[in-house]
């Protein structure tokens, strides 16, 4: 059953606001995201390793980005965004890419959804690690070593991300059509 109360905000941050409808206390992300799913041409998964403040630890993610959050970027359409942190936070180029879906994160906790981006075509053109806020390494893990990979990184005390996962059944049910 859709409200068709409008929200109150109930404290104003600069990407965030914290709301309340109908009793109901929620995130809203201010700017778009896109999360992107991007295999090399030798079979590898894309994923970067960042500090992520909120958790205070290492988190194993697919590359991802707000669109929209710099003046620089303000107009820029999600699926060039995700191109252009596809790049930035990898170092790999994307000759095309194409929407797949939009997904909540949190429905209970935000009304954030974010884009799932399918990138291909890719090329290797500089180191990434993302720009001089961020501090990402960068991982390829072939295909047939992620489960165990991701395993491991888990056991060591990382957080892995479960977009991952959807990241990996799309890309299984492709890879059988």
């Amino acid at each position: 059953m859709a409200s068709d109360q409008p929200a109150t905000t109930l404290h104003e941050g600069h990407y965030l606001s914290l709301q309340c409808r109908d009793g109901w206390e929620f995130v809203h992300r201010r700017h778009p995201a896109a999360i992107i799913i991007a295999w090399t041409p030798g079979d590898e998964l894309l994923l970067v390793e960042q500090f992520r403040v909120p958790i205070g630890r290492r988190t194993i993610e697919l590359p991802a980005g707000l669109v929209g959050d710099e003046q620089a970027h303000g107009s820029e359409d999600v699926l060039d965004a995700a191109a252009r942190e596809l790049e930035e936070e990898t170092g790999w180029r994307a000759g095309r890419v194409e929407e797949i879906m939009a997904c909540p994160t949190s429905a209970g906790m935000s009304d954030e959804t974010v884009l799932f981006v399918r990138a291909t075509e890719l090329s290797h053109v500089g180191p990434g690690g993302g720009d001089d806020s961020e501090d990402i390494v960068v991982h390829r893990i072939r295909r047939s070593v992620i489960d165990e990979w991701l395993k491991e990184r888990y056991a060591n005390g990382l957080a892995i991300d479960p977009k991952i996962f959807t990241a990996l059944y799309w890309s299984l049910s492709r890879s059988r059509s």
